[in-house]
């Protein structure tokens, strides 16, 4: 996709008008104006502005809107196109609300057009328990998928934004929750360049992102917030952001009460605004002014601050008259209309991912099955359709009600929730505990086939002081199913009767038992609030599978190095040793697909870069949606193992054959060093092309070779040189 323009000379007119209202506020007025919940300023025309907004899968936490699949779950689609028409709808169901709000006076909190979305952070272990939010362990789908939400939530008008994204959390932030506010990431400079930064990179020079959030921890010693590494030298200086910056919420108060990098708030503040950070999630900017009397920030730099605020808001068209503004055009009757219902139900086809399908047991057959049992406690959970940060939907559609709806009165339905989610009796009163477990049986006797649905939701994995259990602050301390699940589990399969297990979970669980025992397996994630219909019309064939792993599934935790420890060395597909259970681009499809005629335009690595064209062909009886992958694997001692570099999602009907064409720029063939120093060396590489990764464990699951070609460097070539 070509990079949007938008018009220099509105921009520029924006940084002028905005200067300019800076300079008739006091003092006071442009500190307040720094806070999230800005006051109405009467006498200039500012209205109370709150900063906070969240549109991670759909408008959060202000009322009815679209309640999208958890990013993770977007993640799985592998499709850069339906991620941009995704935030579009975001956008536009925004715009909706504000408009609307605006009318009724309502400024409160949720109720901007500052959208803190998407969460760009490297989901690098497992455990994580805000791994769901982001877009799976990959730098470069984390990047594609991050540059398209971007450009779909701001638009494609050149004069205004249809609403302003945010990419957080910059950066080297992906837990341990508990350890948040205290926790120091150390991470080499290699690891930072080919890891962590690459998102957030092209979220500001590609999507030009207007605004960053900073995270809680500290990165190799310095608070993120308050980091002149990351926000002066990388951000601002050598990708040239210039947008706003704003403190992840309450993150300011860390740097004296738990980083203890400053020595009281007066510091803290002073640190924060020195290194670049403009707006404060929380209140304790408050404490701006004293640090102005103390001399430890200057007036300069809170109207440099105030300036980058309003000139976002002049983007939005909060200065203008709204007849120039065409989003303020946009009526409340968009928001959860049939079109958007319809839609969501299309995005929760496309990432629902299937892991397993012994002689095609699925798709079922309807009209041979009498009795179906459902079973599990995200059968009927409605939290395990949304994950965190959601909207409320106007209907939910569990898995239960969705097979319920679907088979309609043709088929008997049994149900038994199974267990709780975590807990060891659903009864408080329950003197055995396991108290399901007889019901568990008795459905499993009288049904012909067996839907389990296990997993988590958002209130046992998620974000630190947002879930209520017994886990580690929203993380997980290992891959197991808590509780009493894999027990029902068990009991399913040795009733004797075909099993389908469906997992809601927002990260990979230990599936070894299950891959060994149950016939078919379907990772659901967070399916959105239409999740339960397109579940149930996947089961009976309504359409074909296509989601591909965006995390690797491994075995056991046992496997991966400590959770605090930040090396990627043994982490993700990128650098693991072991075969994976299930691994990162997998997924398995009704239908089948063959790639034919794969070429490059040059077998030798240039400036130009390389193309890679390729025929696919559906060669199944099904019209199904598959990725093509192109990898990247520098055959040198030492260097990660084949690296996602490109990637072209198609659908195509029965025997239709479509012609990819994917490009690989210079840049995808380049490694960082120790020094962060990036070069493509001479010598040799492999570019695997397929439909999932070219290791071992991928060709045993799908029994399919991708296409190897080798194309060679003459001479090594850097491209960038120490950061700083």
């Amino acid at each position: 996709m070509a990079e949007l323009q938008r018009n220099p000379e509105k921009i520029a007119e924006y940084k002028k008008r905005a200067a300019e209202l800076v300079s008739q506020m006091t003092l006071d007025e442009k500190i307040r104006q720094m806070l999230h919940a800005a006051p109405a300023i009467e006498r200039l025309g500012v209205k109370a502005y709150n900063w906070w907004n969240e549109a991670l899968h759909g408008v959060a936490r202000a009322g009815t809107a679209t309640v999208f699949p958890q990013a993770i779950g977007l993640a799985a689609t592998f499709d850069e196109e339906l991620m941009e028409k995704i935030a579009d709808a975001i956008a536009t169901e925004g715009r909706a609300k504000y408009n609307m709000q605006q009318e009724f006076g309502d400024t409160d909190i949720y109720k901007g057009l500052t959208f803190w979305s998407p969460n760009v952070n490297i989901f690098r272990d497992p455990r994580w328990g805000r791994g769901h939010e982001t877009y799976g362990e990959d730098p470069y789908l984390t990047s594609r998928l991050g540059v398209r939400f971007i450009q779909g939530l701001q638009g494609k008008d050149e004069n205004y934004l249809k609403a302003a994204a945010c990419a957080k959390h910059f950066a080297v932030h992906s837990g341990p929750e508990g350890l948040r506010h205290s926790f120091n990431a150390v991470v080499s400079k290699q690891d930072m360049y080919e890891t962590y930064l690459p998102a957030f990179e092209a979220c500001v020079k590609e999507a030009k992102v207007e605004a960053v959030m900073g995270a809680y921890n500290r990165t190799n010693g310095e608070p993120c917030c308050g980091s002149e590494t990351l926000l002066v030298k990388i951000l601002r200086g050598d990708w040239g952001f210039d947008g706003h910056v704003v403190s992840d919420c309450w993150a300011i108060k860390d740097f004296h009460e738990y980083h203890k990098v400053t020595k009281n708030e007066v510091e803290s503040v002073a640190l924060a605004v020195n290194m670049g950070c403009d707006l404060n999630c929380g209140s304790l900017f408050v404490f701006l002014k004293d640090a102005i009397e103390q001399g430890l920030v200057t007036e300069e730099q809170i109207d440099q601050a105030v300036t980058r605020l309003m000139t976002t808001r002049m983007k939005l068209g909060m200065f203008d008259d709204p007849e120039k503004v065409p989003f303020s055009k946009i009526s409340y009757k968009e928001v959860d209309s049939p079109e958007m219902r319809e839609f969501n139900l299309q995005v929760s086809r496309q990432t629902l991912t299937l892991l397993k399908n012994e002689n095609n047991i699925l798709p079922l057959d309807k009209s041979k099955i009498k009795t179906i049992g459902v079973i599990g406690p995200n059968a009927n959970n409605r939290k395990a359709l949304v994950g965190n940060y959601e909207g409320t939907a106007s209907r939910y559609i569990t898995p239960l009600e969705g097979i319920q709806d679907y088979v309609g009165d043709d088929v008997r339905v049994l149900y038994s929730e199974g267990c709780d989610l975590f807990k060891d009796r659903v009864s408080v009163l329950s003197t055995t505990g396991n108290d399901r477990i007889s019901e568990v049986k008795g459905v499993c006797k009288e049904s012909d086939v067996i839907i389990v649905c296990l997993g988590l939701d958002a209130d046992l994995e998620g974000e630190e002081g947002d879930t209520g259990n017994q886990f580690a602050s929203g993380d997980k301390p290992d891959l197991r199913f808590p509780g009493l699940q894999e027990e029902v589990l068990k009991v399913c399969y040795e009733s004797g009767k075909p099993v389908i297990l469906l997992v809601l979970a927002g990260s990979a669980m230990d599936l070894s038992w299950a891959d060994e025992h149950i016939p078919a397996i379907v990772q659901c994630w967070y399916p959105g609030a239409q999740g339960g219909r397109a579940i149930a019309e996947l089961l009976f064939g309504e359409y074909s599978p296509e989601g591909k792993l965006p995390v690797t599934f491994y075995r056991s935790t046992e496997e991966l190095p400590e959770f605090t420890d930040y090396s990627m060395k043994g982490r993700t597909y990128r650098y693991m040793e072991q075969d994976a259970l299930y691994p990162f681009g997998y997924g398995l499809s009704y239908t089948n697909f063959e790639l034919s005629d794969v070429k490059v335009d040059t077998d030798k690595v240039t400036d130009a870069g390389v193309t890679v064209t390729a025929k696919i062909r559906n060669t199944g009886q099904m019209r199904g949606g598959e990725t093509v992958q192109v990898y990247v694997k520098v055959e040198r001692d030492g260097t990660p193992n084949p690296q996602l570099k490109g990637l072209k999602k198609v659908h195509l009907d029965p025997q239709e054959e479509q012609e990819v064409t994917i490009h690989l720029p210079l840049d995808a063939f380049g490694l960082y060093d120790e020094e962060a120093i990036k070069r493509v060396y001479a010598g040799e590489f492999s570019v695997y092309v397929g439909t999932t990764q070219p290791d071992r464990r991928s060709r045993a699951l799908t029994g399919k070779e991708p296409v190897k070609l080798t194309l060679t460097a003459d001479e090594e070539v850097v491209l960038s040189k120490p950061p700083f």
